[in-house]
């Protein structure tokens, strides 16, 4: 199951007292399981905007102590600044990055809300996906008459959701929060070959969400129409959930338009960036590349990658990071500045330092590693490496076959299954480093202490889980290479016969890490206690090596009846 990942971006309402920002990201950064991205203070508005990110429990527990250091040190009855607000912690949206969804967001900000106006005594407004009426979706409903407007709405029907009661001096103190939940927002600048801020505003009017005003006579100059309530009609734009405005930059010497894209879940960073393409064409303007301003989600950059092969009718079963590539390629993220994914993309910025394991090292380093004195890694790593290259080699003769030239119709074919054979590199090495994991916790198990009964008892029963641990893991290696075989079988029969020699070394692979992992799974189940536990594993494991030698013995034959035509 793919880790949740949630960002968290409140805005505090002190935006000049350096002192009083330190002790807010102070109060954040205890929960020292989150990981804190951005402060952006603004001295006009008298706010700022800070950005951390973690897993759910620990971000909601991060929230709550700075919008919990926020009320002790600022006095909304003080407050001036020139951005909408109404309490010390204004906002505080929760925004869902992997693993995680918007209605599971919304629920842990209602959650969060309940907490902050029970224990803090906040009055707090639930908006955006997590309000409980529709019109409290809107942020500036909830916020409608700012701080000073506060006293009149406290205990009425317009009051907040949780801590809805009349006007006293704490809630003078705080001012109200509005706690919810909203979709990555992602920022993007398109950038222009002119220099002409109208024009750039036109593409922008053409495309965002709220398009343009409706003119008398369809005339660029006409007055605005109106509806019979006096409100302006508006030409709705192309792209949903996105808006936009044309600017100059001096910095660069060229327009862009300037987007902000509030629903990536239907208006995609790259179909925005082909839309806002189209829309320049029609006015003889080309977007020349795209500038993202702040962090993104890896998913936005895998969706525009292979939105971008499929066009050009290429195999999606290509590794993360060339998926990554043809996104940038593409939509040329670097033309005015570097794109490092390593500093754009979020869940690459918040992953945890990890020691180095098996997988992070290069060949050489790994067979040096293997020939050493250590035990590990030994031979069910080696399996499993043996399995992840027999997919690779599968992989391999798919993607060249997607590609071959006269097979143009059936690059899809084969893009399938490279992107079966894909999630099996990426299993079977992550099988890799964990058969070494499964010997590190019997190593760990001998060296327990055994100077008593009750701790000799603890060694034994440590003894035979990580046993236990140690025999599935390289049954789980023989299961995983098994199913290699039918991918392995489909490339050797349909795909390019050039290759053909590829995937029967891919089936003489599979084949040695199904029998490889089959001698861990006899050797490790030896040391059971459980000898019924052990019996089950070997028979499974048996049943999996007579399948793994008939189907290489099959897959053979095919490979040697295509080379000897």
């Amino acid at each position: 199951m793919a880790k949740q990942l949630i960002e968290c971006v409140p805005n505090f309402s002190e935006g000049r007292n350096k002192e009083v920002i330190k002790a807010i990201t102070d109060a954040i950064e205890s929960v020292k399981e989150i990981r804190l991205l951005d402060v952006d203070p603004g001295e006009a508005t008298n706010r700022t905007v800070v950005t951390f990110v973690g897993e759910p429990e620990y971000v909601l527990e991060a929230a709550y102590r700075g919008i919990k250091k926020a009320a002790e040190l600022i006095d909304m009855s003080k407050h001036h600044g020139a951005h909408p607000r109404m309490g010390a912690t204004d906002v505080c949206p929760l925004i869902p990055v992997s693993g995680i969804t918007l209605e599971e967001c919304a629920e842990l900000a209602r959650k969060l809300a309940i907490r902050v106006s029970d224990e803090l005594d906040i009055p707090v407004y639930c908006y955006e996906a997590s309000a409980f009426i529709p019109a409290r979706k809107n942020l500036a409903f909830c916020r409608k008459g700012e701080y000073e407007g506060l006293a009149a709405r406290m205990g009425t029907d317009e009051g907040p959701d949780f801590g809805n009661r009349p006007w006293d001096e704490k809630a003078a103190h705080t001012g109200a929060t509005a706690i919810g939940a909203r979709n990555f927002l992602i920022a993007v600048n398109f950038n222009l070959n002119t220099t002409s801020t109208r024009r750039a505003n036109a593409i922008a009017f053409d495309v965002r969400e709220k398009g343009r005003p409706k003119r008398e006579g369809g005339k660029p100059n006409g007055k605005p129409e109106k509806d019979a309530d006096g409100n302006i009609i508006m030409i709705p734009g192309t792209l949903p959930g996105t808006k936009a405005i044309g600017w100059f930059i001096d910095e660069y010497g060229i327009a862009q338009v300037s987007m902000n894209i509030t629903d990536i879940a239907r208006t995609p960073l790259h179909i925005a960036f082909d839309e806002v393409t189209r829309a320049a064409a029609a006015r003889g303007i080309r977007v020349t590349g795209a500038e993202v301003v702040g962090l993104l989600p890896k998913s936005a950059l895998l969706d525009a990658g292979k939105y971008y092969l499929t066009k050009q009718q290429r195999s999606l079963g290509l590794p993360e990071k060339e998926i990554i590539d043809m996104a940038i390629r593409s939509m040329s993220l670097d033309q005015l500045t570097p794109f490092d994914p390593q500093e754009k993309i979020i869940e690459y910025m918040v992953a945890p330092k990890k020691d180095k394991q098996l997988t992070d090292l290069t060949c050489i380093e790994f067979a040096d590693e293997t020939a050493s004195e250590s035990p590990a890694p030994g031979g069910g790593s080696i399996s499993a490496y043996m399995g992840a290259l027999a997919a690779a080699l599968g992989t391999m003769v798919a993607n060249l076959s997607s590609h071959k030239a006269g097979w143009d119709e059936r690059w899809e074919e084969f893009s399938d299954m490279a992107v079966a054979g894909r999630e099996k590199i990426d299993t079977l090495l992550s099988l890799v480093n964990e058969d070494t994991e499964a010997f590190n916790k019997i190593m760990a198990a001998i060296s327990m202490s055994k100077s008593s009964e009750a701790e000799k008892q603890a060694r034994a029963q440590a003894m035979e889980d990580a046993t236990l641990y140690a025999t599935q893991v390289p049954l789980k290696t023989m299961a995983e290479s098994c199913t290699l075989f039918p991918l392995l079988e489909e490339v050797a029969r349909k795909g390019n016969p050039a290759s053909v020699s590829d995937a029967g070394v891919g089936a003489l692979a599979a084949r040695a890490a199904v029998l490889g992992a089959e001698l861990n799974v006899r050797i490790n189940a030896a040391g059971l206690k459980d000898r019924a536990m052990a019996k089950h594993l070997v028979s499974e494991a048996e049943a999996l090596s007579k399948m793994a030698c008939k189907a290489e013995t099959e897959i053979l034959k095919i490979v040697n009846s295509i080379i000897d035509k």
